[in-house]
């Protein structure tokens, strides 16, 4: 395989429209070749962190009483770019987050669409006028911007779900303090290179890299900030809802999920394991959508089993930017090392390992790991917890019953799925399976960019992410009454 010569960004922050190195320095290597270096970028603190929210602050009266047509006009401007780059961008991604170069070139342009889609979204915006009980009194309920928000994000989908957060944001009229895992430090400081081209007034869009404890510490407890909207673990995102509440904050929650797919008896087996194999390992499974659960019924079990194994073993793992490789490395040593102790954990629990679970040598030094199926009981932990990585385990369900009570057992509630002929069990199981999101005959990883996205229960908190319904985070309705 032959590759061009890596190139090493230098990434800064982005404050009050001005580049700005910062207080320490970081460095991101490539988790396909940890030898080599993607970029060298600049850590915030705590004052630059403040120093930007009060630049947010001081630009949302312009931004914010901004006509509809210069918000569009800019969001169509920094989707168009990404859109013409996504090559580009996707090069990038393969090599600070580890996506094989197909889907982070597919997530590039997933970017693209969201910014153009609320491009659209920034004209459409509007209210309603009322009649009131009064005669002579007219009534007007209109939606106006936040104020400050603060975006963070997490390392799974760098470009898509930043802009997810970004896009609408901007759309509505809120000026935004980003702040991007450090374990895609680059991709961050590209979207907001792409943003500062935009003609946002200085401040209305800010960049801060660093650590998130500290950062987002800063952002969660300043009182300039009118909301918060978090993707990460459950963890910290209870950290931030407390901090959030201290103040009356408002908050928004994406926290995970541990999603199953059912399989029923009477499914098309081919279509069934390819929908498990996307759900379960696409991106390496490192996304919050995956299906680590395969709940199968009993008819079905053992031919599902059998050709799953098959595929799984079969994939072909390797340097995110080799033609042909369909999984890559795990995002970092410390996430490849909590991988391989759930395999252990997961045997040592009584669980079979039907194939991999490894650590792997590549030509490259990288993080790799074969991809893992197991045979799982509903008690154990590779059950139970959820995964983020490429593992995943089959369930043997008695029947529908069984098999939607053994999806619904779980704390988390983002996305779940069925494989099915019957219309009957898909249209049941989409009306009682205790998700935000449910799919029939899909993966559980095929949402689109235009529509709500979010889950119930432990994997998500406050109003929805994407499609029209983001107005309800970004936007505060005003009830106007006034005498003719």
């Amino acid at each position: 395989m032959k590759r061009s010569e890596p190139h090493q960004h230098s990434a800064r922050q982005y404050i009050n429209g001005r580049w700005e190195t910062g207080a320490t320095t970081g460095i991101r290597r490539n988790p396909s070749d940890t030898g080599e270096v993607v970029a060298e970028y600049a850590r915030a603190d705590r004052r630059q962190a403040e120093r930007a929210v009060r630049a947010a602050a001081d630009a949302f009266a312009a931004w914010g009483h901004s006509s509809s047509q210069r918000r569009a006009d800019a969001l169509d401007a920094i989707g168009s770019e990404l859109l013409a780059r996504k090559d580009e961008l996707g090069l990038l991604l393969a090599r600070e987050q580890g996506k094989p170069l197909p889907e982070a070139v597919a997530e590039a342009l997933r970017a693209a669409q969201i910014f153009k889609y609320f491009a659209g979204e920034a004209l459409r915006s509007g209210g309603e006028t009322l009649d009131s009980v009064r005669p002579g009194v007219q009534v007007d309920v209109t939606r106006e911007p936040v104020g400050v928000v603060a975006l963070i994000t997490s390392w799974s989908a760098p470009l898509s779900a930043a802009a997810r957060k970004i896009a609408p944001a901007l759309a509505f009229g809120n000026s935004v303090v980003f702040k991007p895992s450090e374990l895609v430090p680059a991709c961050g400081w590209m979207l907001a290179e792409i943003i500062s081209r935009a003609a946002l007034p200085a401040g209305a869009f800010n960049l801060l890299m660093g650590s998130g404890r500290e950062l987002g510490a800063t952002l969660v407890e300043s009182p300039q900030v009118d909301a918060v909207s978090f993707t990460g673990s459950a963890a910290v995102g209870a950290r931030v809802l407390q901090g959030a509440a201290k103040r009356r904050t408002r908050v928004q929650l994406e926290m995970g999920g541990n999603n199953a797919l059912v399989v029923m008896g009477d499914a098309d087996l081919e279509r069934a394991v390819e929908c498990a194999l996307g759900g379960a390992y696409s991106w390496g499974g490192q996304r919050c959508t995956a299906s680590s659960r395969l709940i199968v019924e009993a008819p079905l079990h053992d031919a599902f089993v059998a050709r799953l194994r098959q595929r799984v073993a079969a994939l072909r793992v390797g340097h995110a930017l080799e033609k042909g490789v369909e999984l890559g490395p795990l995002v970092d040593a410390p996430h490849l090392e909590r991988h391989l102790e759930a395999v252990r954990g997961a045997r040592e629990e009584g669980a079979e390992l039907l194939c991999g679970g490894e650590a792997l040598n590549q030509p490259s030094r990288g993080h790799y790991m074969s991809p893992a199926l197991f045979l799982a009981q509903p008690q154990h932990r590779i059950a139970r917890d959820e995964i983020f990585g490429p593992l995943s385990c089959v369930l043997r369900a008695d029947d529908y019953e069984h098999a939607l009570a053994l999806a619904n057992d779980t704390p988390w509630g983002l996305v779940a799925g069925i494989c099915t002929r019957s219309l009957a069990h898909a249209t049941h199981f989409r009306r009682h399976a205790k998700v935000g999101m449910t799919m029939v005959n899909l993966p559980t990883t095929s949402e689109d960019h235009h529509v709500p996205f979010g889950g119930r229960k432990a994997s998500g908190y406050g109003p929805r992410a994407q499609g029209r319904q983001a107005a309800e985070f970004y936007t505060v309705l005003k009830t106007g009454y006034m005498l003719a």
